[in-house]
């Protein structure tokens, strides 16, 4: 292990229910006085986003709005939302919704001063710094999910619609300005969107933890991240409504996005290629992959995964801390295979070396090969 290594942590985040009230005044602090609100089509309709334009219109904050976000983003759908930020001079971006908005309202702010293609600022190497730092354009996250932990992060994944590759978009300054965390907007979010996005919060945690990289700050994030859905999913799922688990879980979304500023590994690497290919939801495709990953990474992970069970309360070692990843997701319904997702195995060799190739891929604790990936991807879709 190299005691070396770079760190960033996150931005300011105005945290508690009914904070959203103070979107405007967030506005107003950045000199926003025309910004776009990004939303994907699944919000773009509902009452907690016109309530939430209603906040602005009050305040006097003429906001545009765009709602034609899907899940997994891409470049014609960036394109869009770039067209319209520029015909209406608009001179910053509220991101509202899951990591498919976030990520996609950010990417917007970060392209709508720059003259190269998106794809020139891929996060490979030092390809961030070819960026106009003056053109990138004041953000607000408002997540309405428990999950992705975009809000807290530095770069947006695009689907790259003529390759079929999911992308990671990087710039430091696509950090947004002020997050505001209200989980009285995450109250309706059916079951299933809670599971997936709350077992995706844990997924970014347990990958950061299981990373060979040195960082220990973010190695105690991801501890306490993982407690707090371990103590309160399984009650948002249950009970839409119980506002103090609805929190909780939006503190462990950061965290898991903050943490994995120490790598990811394996889950994610299998599971962007299957978001680009097939577009499966990325937190559920997240928690059907883990428990092959686990069984995979073992060598590398056991005495550090007891560590993990003991501070979780969990008996039984490795063992015994797999066995509650597998009850834990069989009661919220998790599925046992892709197949329910749509995926199939005719392109599992595609998929293998995409998966190979994946940033996330070079945080896992043992190294990824096509031969390893394919064996992965035949145990999580056949």
């Amino acid at each position: 292990m190299t005691l070396t290594a770079n760190w960033g942590y996150p931005t300011a985040i105005r945290f508690g229910a009914g904070r959203i009230q103070e979107l405007a005044a967030a506005c107003t602090e950045l000199g926003m006085k025309n910004p776009l609100l990004v939303t994907d089509k699944g919000l773009a309709s509902l009452p907690i986003t016109a309530s939430t334009m209603d906040v602005l219109k009050n305040a006097g904050v003429e906001a545009g709005f765009f709602g034609d976000v899907m899940p997994n983003p891409d470049d014609v759908t960036l394109e869009a939302g770039l067209k319209l930020y520029k015909e209406n001079g608009h001179d910053g971006v509220i991101c509202f919704g899951g990591g498919s908005a976030l990520d996609l309202g950010k990417i917007i702010a970060f392209m709508s001063g720059q003259t190269r293609p998106v794809w020139d600022f891929e996060d490979i190497g030092d390809w961030w710094t070819r960026a106009d730092p003056d053109g990138i354009a004041p953000i607000i996250a408002v997540p309405t999910t428990a999950g992705t932990g975009s809000e807290v992060g530095r770069a947006g994944l695009l689907t790259d619609t003529v390759n079929h590759i999911k992308k990671i978009i990087f710039h430091p300054k696509m950090l947004p300005a002020i997050v505001i965390c209200d989980p009285e907007l995450t109250v309706g979010m059916p079951p299933v969107i809670t599971a997936g996005t709350g077992l995706d919060a844990f997924v970014h945690s347990f990958e950061a933890y299981s990373s060979p990289v040195y960082h220990p700050m973010s190695q105690g994030i991801a501890l306490e991240g993982m407690r707090l859905v371990k103590d309160n999913l399984l009650r948002a799922y249950k009970d839409g409504e119980d506002i103090e688990a609805r929190a909780h879980m939006m503190s462990a979304a950061a965290m898991g996005a903050t943490a994995f500023q120490k790598g990811l590994g394996a889950v994610h690497a299998l599971a962007h290629p299957l978001g680009a290919v097939y577009n499966t939801p990325h937190g559920m495709t997240n928690a059907i992959a883990l428990p092959a990953v686990m069984r995979f990474n073992r060598p590398a992970i056991e005495e550090r995964v007891e560590r993990l069970a003991a501070y979780l309360n969990i008996k039984g070692g490795f063992d015994g801390f797999y066995d509650w990843i597998v009850e834990f997701s069989e009661a919220m319904e998790v599925p046992k295979s892709m197949k329910a997702l749509g995926v199939d195995d005719k392109q599992i060799d595609l998929l293998a070396k995409m998966a190979v190739e994946d940033p996330s891929a070079g945080g896992n604790p043992i190294e990824l090969t096509v031969e390893v990936t394919t064996k992965l991807y035949q145990e999580i879709i056949i």
